[in-house]
C-alpha cells in the first residue's frame, strides 16, 4: 500500500529546509524524509546517506540507464539530483508518507507523477533581494555559484502558480505552523 507524498519546492533560500525539518521534528510517527541523490560534493557537516546519497557522476548515469530514478534533473551544469524509487519505496514499506525539500522542477515531475497521492507546496520568499541576502549569509557557495544560483531562482518563482499551494514565508514561524496545518489536514484526507 502506497502512502501520501508531501512536496516542498522553492528557490534555494527560501525557508523550504527549515520547514521541512519543523515538521519532522513533530510528526515523525507519520512522516519521513526523502534522500535526494546527488552528483554534487558534500558541503560543510553534510553527511552522506542523511543529507544527501553522495553519488558520482558515472553511478547517477547508470541509475539513470537502469531507470531508479523516480525523477532526476542536471539542476546545475555538471550537478543531478535525484529521487530514487527505492527511497520512497522504503519509507511507504515503514507505513509512513514521504516528505521532500526538493527543487522546483523536481516538485512538478513527483505532482505529475502522483497527482492523486501528493500535496505539492511552493514556499514563497519575501522578495527576490531577501532570497539573495540569505544565500549569500549563508558564505557556502562562490559568487559565481551564487550568480547561477540566483539566475535559477528568478526562473523557479514563476512557477509558484503550478503548485497546489504556495505558502508565503515572510515571518518563519508563521509559515511552519500554516505548513503543519496544511500537512495534518492532507494526511487525514
Amino acid at each position: 500500500m502506497a502512502g501520501k507524498l508531501i512536496i516542498f519546492s522553492a528557490p534555494s533560500g527560501a525557508g523550504k529546509t527549515t520547514i521541512v525539518r519543523n515538521l519532522l521534528s513533530k510528526h515523525s510517527d507519520k512522516i519521513e524524509f526523502s534522500i535526494s541523490a546527488s552528483t554534487r560534493e558534500a558541503r560543510g557537516t553534510e553527511v552522506d546517506g542523511k543529507d544527501y546519497y553522495f553519488i558520482s557522476k558515472e553511478d547517477f548515469l547508470h541509475k539513470i540507464a537502469k531507470q531508479e530514478f523516480i525523477e532526476f534533473e542536471e539542476v546545475y551544469s555538471g550537478t543531478f539530483y535525484g529521487t530514487l524509487r527505492a527511497e520512497v519505496e522504503r519509507i511507504w514499506a515503514l507505513g509512513k508518507h514521504v516528505i521532500f525539500d526538493i527543487d522546483v522542477i523536481g516538485g512538478l515531475r513527483l505532482k505529475s507523477k502522483f497527482p492523486e497521492q501528493a500535496l505539492a507546496i511552493f514556499v514563497q520568499p519575501p522578495s527576490l533581494e531577501v532570497l539573495k541576502e540569505r544565500l549569500r549569509g549563508r558564505g557556502t557557495d562562490s559568487e559565481e555559484k551564487l550568480k547561477e544560483r540566483f539566475a535559477k531562482a528568478e526562473t523557479e518563482l514563476a512557477y509558484a502558480e503550478k503548485f497546489d499551494v504556495i505558502l508565503n514565508n515572510f515571518e518563519l514561524e508563521t509559515a511552519c505552523a500554516e505548513a503543519e496545518d496544511l500537512v495534518v489536514n492532507f494526511l487525514k484526507s
